[in-house]
């Protein structure tokens, strides 16, 4: 990449749903809107918690900034981790509706696409780079069936097949953060500021590591 050359990361976070008054991602995200890391500039958008109308305003965002990075963010109620995501799938199922009323059951995200995609980011440099900084971290291999992995999928769709130059994405979930919980008494949360170092983190990590680190991450269920 030339010095005179563009770098683009794109942020993505999520309205709130599920009748909450926030959503960490994009409280998160929103915060790092014009950050400067590795000679790339952050950009940030928030989508909607809508099957369908994720993936156009996705598409938009992407055509108008050229990214060489996408980085979807999104809430993961109950985890504790920040947990990169290894794979999409062709799936929506959702346990509830989006916030346009919509519940598919057992359709597909792209009709006539692959199974499954894999994320084409360092994620297990990420996870390493998040425990070497204090912030509990490990691999997710499920993104679930709703929103967020309808993105997911969406976005390593349009990688596969009309990609930007040397684009590569995935998807991130994070935890709530501590005023949601304080509803919900016994689930984990993380302070919004360690969620954004983490965001730091793993942009930082997924410009600079083109080949992922060979550690495990797996589970036994």
């Amino acid at each position: 990449m030339s010095p005179s050359s563009v770098v683009n990361v794109l942020l993505t976070g999520f309205e709130p749903f599920d009748k909450d008054a926030i959503n960490p991602s994009w409280e998160a995200v929103r915060a790092l809107d014009g950050w400067r890391c590795e000679g790339a500039t952050v950009h940030v958008r928030r989508v909607s918690c809508v099957f369908g109308a994720a993936l156009r305003e996705l598409d938009s965002a992407i055509d108008e900034l050229q990214p060489q990075l996408v980085l979807g963010i999104g809430q993961a109620g109950g985890r504790s981790e920040i947990t990169p995501e290894r794979v999409a799938i062709n799936v929506d199922d959702g346990r509830i509706c989006d916030n346009a009323g919509c519940q598919p059951i057992d359709m597909p995200v792209v009709a006539g696409a692959p199974v499954a995609y894999f994320a084409t980011l360092p994620i297990k440099a990420i996870v390493r780079d998040l425990r070497a900084g204090g912030i509990p971290a490990s691999v997710s291999n499920s993104a679930g069936t709703f929103v967020c992995n309808h993105l997911f999928f969406g976005l390593m769709h349009r990688i596969a097949t009309r990609p930007v130059p040397g684009m590569r994405g995935g998807f991130i979930h994070i935890p709530y953060l501590p005023e949601q919980v304080a509803r919900l008494p016994g689930l984990p949360s993380m302070a919004l500021e360690t969620v954004i170092a983490a965001l730091r983190i793993a942009v930082r990590t997924s410009l600079s590591v083109r080949e992922d680190v060979r550690e495990t991450g797996g589970l036994l269920h």
